[in-house]
């Protein structure tokens, strides 16, 4: 066989192993499980909260992250924390 049928056949073979392939839990049965944009935001705006998007220093989020895990606390909780103390002093 020539080297061109060699690649043809193994990439015939590798799109065959890829119709075979399960299929990922984030396509599957628990993607359903997880809570769509609308229903989160909706969520969000029944606690009052509102996205707030900024642009930080890469080694402020790195000790922002930091702070987060050391307290077992979710990033959004942390950083809401942080403002309040800012804005109190």
């Amino acid at each position: 066989m020539k080297k061109s049928d060699l690649d043809r056949n193994e990439g015939l073979k590798i799109a065959g192993q890829m119709k075979h392939a399960g299929t990922p839990d984030r396509f599957g049965s628990a993607a359903s499980a997880l809570t769509s944009r609308r229903d989160q935001r909706k969520r969000d705006q029944a606690q009052g909260l509102v996205a707030f998007a900024v642009k930080l220093d890469g080694d402020l989020v790195k000790q922002i992250h930091a702070l987060a895990e050391s307290r077992q606390t979710s990033l959004n909780e942390t950083v809401a924390a942080l403002l309040a103390r800012g804005m109190a002093a």
